[in-house]
């Protein structure tokens, strides 16, 4: 968003760039994300991770500032090594959104610079996808979330493309299809794409090809 008091600015959230989205299906569900990292118009690196595995059925995708990509996932990961020890079981899609939103609302005055996306599948291997903004205020849906600096484009797409109960190899073709068309009317992302389709059995990641202006 463009500042009104000082036209021309950006919001700190678009400094570096990056594009989401997650997407439910048929026992499965979908997370794409660019690869991304810029600073302003200019392209700092093609192989920025934004999407951290959180256990075999569970996923994180983190647009925003890159230092508080990287900072939020590590401390997330602390927190998750934490809950095994006590808990010893591994934590629900459900549970991990809400310790996200704490963890974000917990940090309200000296924000955390990220908009998150969790996706995975429950103890049913139902498919849950949510997000929140930089203050940790959730939206669930049974589509899907996207993040990022093009969310109109994704948000867009998704609806034109999305359809329920999709299988995995569709569910691919079309969180690819709609994530690369996105980002290619968008100056700060793009670069390249990774999509990993969280299944029953086990997880599917594909590294895609973007255009490279």
């Amino acid at each position: 968003p463009i500042s009104q008091e000082f036209p021309g600015t950006m919001s700190i959230l678009e400094y570096n760039g990056g594009a989401v989205l997650a997407m439910t299906g048929k026992n499965c569900v979908a997370i794409a994300t660019d690869t991304r990292l810029g600073m302003q118009a200019q392209t700092v690196a093609c192989d920025f991770q934004k999407v951290f595995k959180m256990n075999d059925k569970l996923m994180l995708g983190v647009t925003g500032l890159a230092t508080d990509v990287q900072t939020l996932s590590q401390l997330l990961k602390f927190r998750l090594n934490m809950y095994r020890m006590r808990e010893e079981r591994e934590i629900k899609p459900e549970t991990f959104s809400a310790l996200l939103t704490h963890i974000l609302y917990e940090r309200r005055f000296g924000p955390y610079f990220t908009e998150p996306v969790v996706a995975g599948l429950n103890e049913k291997n139902e498919p849950f996808v949510s997000a929140m903004d930089l203050l940790g205020a959730p939206v669930f849906t049974s589509d899907f979330v996207v993040s990022g600096t093009c969310t109109s484009n994704l948000y867009g797409m998704c609806e034109t493309m999305y359809k329920p109960n999709m299988e995995p190899d569709e569910l691919f073709e079309t969180a690819s299809q709609c994530l690369l068309a996105s980002v290619d009317r968008d100056a700060l992302s793009g670069w390249g794409a990774v999509v990993h389709v969280i299944t029953p059995t086990g997880t599917i990641s594909r590294k895609l090809k973007g255009r490279q202006d």
